[in-house]
């Protein structure tokens, strides 16, 4: 995980669902928007993200979770409360 991971899933979070080329714009991330779309491609193969298809991408709930606090990507296992 990298810093722009957790503004990618921070913004999808707050503005889902969405491309890389609006959250490169929208969130002023000083990014490549083929960059954020290279760790947009990570995020998904990871569950934390899903694409739609067309290059939209929403969070999904190991996302949040992980934006919580509750999974641990490291292990990729559930922080028990």
């Amino acid at each position: 995980m990298t810093s722009l991971d957790d503004r990618i899933l921070e913004f999808l979070n707050e503005n889902k669902p969405t491309t890389p080329t609006k959250m490169t714009s929208r969130a002023s991330l000083p990014y490549s928007r083929q960059h954020v779309d290279r760790r947009c491609k990570k995020l998904d193969e990871n569950g934390l993200v899903e694409n739609l298809g067309n290059g939209v991408y929403m969070i999904t709930d190991d996302g949040e979770a992980y934006l919580e606090g509750r999974l641990n990507t490291e292990t990729w296992e559930f922080i028990d409360e």
